[in-house]
């Protein structure tokens, strides 16, 4: 049997470690798994109850709207002018998604098909590299670094070069860009002079640009993270998906929202009018005490994260394997050691789940350039990071 959209999906590098991990596991070994970035952190207390509460209210059992209700439309709309000083129309600015993935999955039906090109930093989270292409387009791989002699002092400078450069040699002309700053899974960040040039380029080109805003709460050493609606005019040629996912760790609440132009927004809002009811209302409502009395609960969980990235990071280093702490996400983008690097992420992450009992995302996963990496995400508490720095001195022995 042919199923057409799918046919040309690569296998799934990912499981091949989680079928390690799970042979593993099933053996006895205790893998400490540092590979899937799933919150492992407590959901805020007060949405806890007052989902619990919604759910025995048999009013709220019925459809919703797949827009999402007023109050959780004005409540993102609060968040942003309290957090970014933006504001936004939560009539005509705001949808709210069931997680950043499905909007920008849907978001892509509206903006590109057959024909169009997309334009995708690489590496990438793999939903940013497979929306366009489930939507028919084509997708153009944007390398974020330079050249291997190149010394970028310039956050995101090479990847605005490599960003001109295949604008200007591209036919036809590309129609979207996608973003995503603090980047997974590289953990590059950008600040709002760099914003700006990205969007003077795409008035310019007359470009969409599309900013997934995951880690917009994840950053550490006194970076904060832009939202790209910050910038002024912004609102004409971009939109913004904003979680609370990694902010507020509701991973599996599925709550997200995308903001900005409001066209594009109505036309995203016209198609999940055909395709869902929204968000189970309970959850949305849930969602909206997060936001507005527990706003303070994203330092609560970015402690959290800085404390195990120290752990991690300065565990790695101490045994020879050197990292750069990163300034946002809840990753660590770890190059594969010298001694080890011929081996490619995928043999090298199978390599530690089998000699070190430590499972990582081999970095070929997310797409072109990411091969010389492996992603460590930040889920396991400091005393687990220690155990895993304890296997990996003993497995890594060319490095000692």
């Amino acid at each position: 049997m042919e199923f057409r959209r799918i046919n040309g999906l690569p296998p799934y590098v990912f499981a091949t470690i989680n079928d390690l991990k799970a042979a593993a596991r099933q053996e006895g070994r205790d893998v400490i798994d540092m590979g899937f970035g799933n919150p492992d952190l407590p959901s805020p207390d007060v949405a806890v109850e007052k989902l619990a509460e919604a759910a025995r209210n048999p009013r709220n059992h019925r459809y919703s709207a797949s827009r999402g209700i007023p109050k959780i439309r004005q409540a993102i709309a609060d968040l942003y002018l309290r957090k970014f000083q933006v504001e936004i129309d939560p009539d005509t600015e705001v949808v709210t998604t069931i997680g950043a993935k499905e909007g920008l999955s849907h978001l892509m039906w509206v903006l590109v098909g057959p024909g169009d090109t997309a334009l995708v930093p690489s590496p990438s989270y793999p939903i940013h590299i497979y929306a366009p292409l489930f939507a028919g387009a084509d997708v153009r791989h944007i390398r974020l670094d330079g050249p291997a002699d190149a010394t970028d002092a310039e956050p995101g400078q090479a990847f605005f070069d490599n960003l001109v450069e295949a604008w200007e040699s591209a036919w036809p002309k590309p129609r979207v860009v996608i973003l995503s700053f603090p980047h997974n899974p590289t953990t590059e960040c950008v600040d709002l002079a760099w914003m700006t040039r990205i969007v003077e380029f795409a008035k310019e080109h007359e470009i969409v640009l599309v900013h997934d805003f995951a880690y917009a709460d994840v950053a550490f050493d006194g970076y904060t993270p832009p939202s790209i609606l910050q910038v002024p005019g912004a609102k004409d040629v971009a939109v913004e998906l904003y979680t609370l996912t990694k902010s507020f760790s509701m991973a599996g609440w599925r709550v997200g929202f995308m903001v900005g132009n409001a066209e594009i927004v109505q036309a995203l809002t016209k198609l999940k009018s055909y395709l869902d009811y929204g968000t189970f209302q309970p959850i949305q409502i849930a969602a909206i005490l997060a936001m507005n009395e527990a706003p303070d609960y994203p330092k609560v969980i970015n402690a959290a994260y800085q404390s195990r990235r120290d752990a991690l990071c300065d565990g790695l280093n101490r045994i020879g394997w050197e990292v750069t702490p990163p300034k946002g996400t809840m990753f660590v983008w770890a190059p594969i050691p010298e001694p080890y690097r011929d081996m490619g992420s995928l043999e090298f992450a199978k390599y530690l789940v089998q000699e070190a009992d430590v499972a990582t995302s081999p970095g070929v996963g997310f797409g072109p350039g990411g091969d010389g990496h492996v992603r460590f995400a930040l889920i396991e508490n400091e005393q687990r990071t220690g155990q895993a720095i304890r296997s990996l001195r003993k497995a890594l022995t060319r490095l000692q």
